[in-house]
């Protein structure tokens, strides 16, 4: 079988299994009604009947509560482990793992002291009587933690974090693709696992349906099933009256998994597209992935890093809180994943039913990625539209100047689409003028509108933007974002290196290059002056 020879080929042919799933899930379990310093002084006046406010009055629930976990760890015979500091708990719950045999149940209960987010009473002084009186504050302490690592039927390993302190705060980890083989399992459909994922099944379209099917509603059964089942810190009658957890997202893994066909063309394949992306994490490709606006404003890190375990690289670009990693998965498949840190990068709330909106975002985040990739690896325009390029154009007797590669202001033009253009997105005149400005060295009000609309103009009429009738608006089409990429790609990597190794004062002219360059412009110099003394 021939190695394929572009990304193109690649996602087209060499594909022999693709699957879109929800991986991991970080989820913050809470009550709402505790999570701020009014809401406790209520909870505690109010619902507790307190005269005065103060966290005093919930140490025997917080008591209660640890001597609970106790009772059902000595109950349900499982270990208590202490976890040391620096210790990997996943290798000790890989370990309970191997010798768990039941359906489900819990494998262990951890124990790790780690800094919580509490409510605290601090003694105050009255200014006016001279008496002190408790005051309620927010504050962050070394607490207990209890992890409850667990198996459930459905979803497979999971573990459930509660702080034992006030207001229980609790934590929530869950892998969907532990529970897709899960219900391959039990749908009795044949499939290979890989490590977190599915290398190959029987029935694909089936496996997509199912991790399609994986919603905000099931996880949060899934909670309240092993909250009736482990010591629960809050009473019935707290329950009742409302005081009730609920889920929110801290971190969402949104994958993309790709089974290669070949496992060394796989790798040689992703080692190139790293090399040809190393920029993808710049505000213009940033924009292109996550199909948002970036501004001088806009905060968080853009970059693109490219680290190596062992042997195998991996591309992380970074959007905010937000992050993709791409790697060749056991050197078999190609794996895309998007994690969002903050649901807020992308003006969609933290609770658990916004789940649908957000895994639109991460699984398109993934594919842009791969098509920014493909056009950047693929980005050849052909000989005759480049020579277009090269020229005046008439459309409809409209006449238009030419684009001409290395011409400083198209060049600029070009950069300035890819640095703020969405690929769905749209600019308008006063966009374009504030930004190519600077890349001209000039201020905006240097660049009369009359100017801006001339490159709009040759722009347009060369195809590589478009007007959105009945608006002011424009957008960039297929052929703009290929011939962008293509003319910055082609200019930064070949042409301006090259000049800058053959430039006669140029500092790297010792480099062998830059000798056998000037080698063989000596030789063909002696060459033409022979001619010229032979005629």
């Amino acid at each position: 079988m021939s190695v394929a020879r572009s990304v193109a080929e690649v996602l087209r042919d060499r594909v022999r299994l693709e699957v879109e799933a929800i991986d991991r899930m970080y989820l913050n379990v809470y009550v709402p009604h505790l999570q701020s310093v009014g809401a406790v002084v209520g909870y505690l006046r109010v619902h507790r009947s307190q005269r005065f406010a103060s966290t005093t009055a919930v140490t025997p629930m917080t008591e209660a509560f640890v001597r609970n976990i106790d009772q059902f760890v000595n109950t349900a015979g499982v270990d208590l482990i202490a976890f040391q500091k620096g210790q990997r708990k996943d290798d000790v719950t890989q370990k309970y793992l191997g010798r768990f045999a039941q359906h489900e149940g819990v494998l262990y209960v951890g124990k790790a002291q780690e800094k919580a987010r509490v409510m605290r009473t601090e003694r105050r002084r009255s200014r006016f009587t001279g008496g002190t009186y408790p005051w309620i504050v927010e504050s962050t302490a070394m607490v207990n933690h209890y992890y409850f690592y667990c198996v459930d039927e459905d979803f497979g390993p999971f573990f459930l974090k509660f702080c034992s302190y006030f207001p229980y705060n609790a934590k929530l980890c869950i892998n969907g693709n532990e529970y897709l083989k899960r219900q391959l399992a039990k749908c009795g459909v044949a499939f290979e696992a890989l490590d977190n994922g599915v290398k190959s099944c029987a029935d694909p379209k089936l496996m997509q349906r199912v991790c399609d099917e994986l919603s905000a509603g099931k996880i949060d059964r899934l909670l309240r099933k092993w909250l009736r089942r482990l010591p629960h810190p809050f009473p019935p009658r707290d329950r009742t009256a409302g005081y009730r957890y609920q889920l929110s997202i801290l971190q969402a893994e949104f994958s993309l998994t790709q089974v290669l066909d070949q496992p060394v063309t796989g790798r040689i394949f992703f080692e190139e597209m790293i090399r040809e992306n190393l920029d993808i994490g710049r505000p213009s490709q940033v924009s292109l992935v996550f199909d948002r606006k970036v501004s001088r404003r806009t905060p968080g890190q853009f970059r693109t890093r490219v680290i190596t375990d062992g042997v195998v690289p991996s591309l992380h670009v970074d959007y905010k809180k937000t992050r993709i990693k791409q790697y060749h998965k056991e050197g078999q498949a190609l794996r895309t994943e998007t994690t969002i840190n903050d649901t807020r990068d992308f003006a969609i709330g933290r609770r658990i039913e916004n789940l649908d909106e957000l895994r639109k975002i991460g699984f398109a985040a993934n594919r842009r990625l791969l098509d920014v990739q493909r056009i950047g690896h693929d980005c050849f325009i052909g000989e005759a539209s480049f020579q277009d390029m090269q020229k005046p154009i008439m459309v409809n007797q409209h006449r238009a100047a030419a684009l001409r590669f290395a011409d400083p202001r198209v060049h600029a033009l070009l950069h300035v689409m890819l640095l703020f253009l969405l690929v769905q997105g749209t600019f308008t005149h006063k966009v374009l003028r504030e930004h190519l400005a600077p890349l001209l060295g000039k201020k905006p009000s240097q660049l009369t509108p009359g100017r801006i609309t001339y490159d709009l103009r040759r722009l347009r009429l060369h195809g590589l933007i478009e007007r959105i009738p009945k608006t002011h608006r424009y957008r960039i089409t297929a052929k703009g974002l290929r011939t962008a990429i293509f003319y910055n790609s082609l200019y930064n990597r070949s042409l301006r290196t090259g000049l800058a190794i053959i430039s006669p004062c140029a500092a790297n002219s010792e480099l062998p290059i830059a000798k056998s360059i000037r080698a063989a412009e000596n030789a063909v110099n002696k060459w033409c002056q022979h001619q010229k003394l032979a005629a």
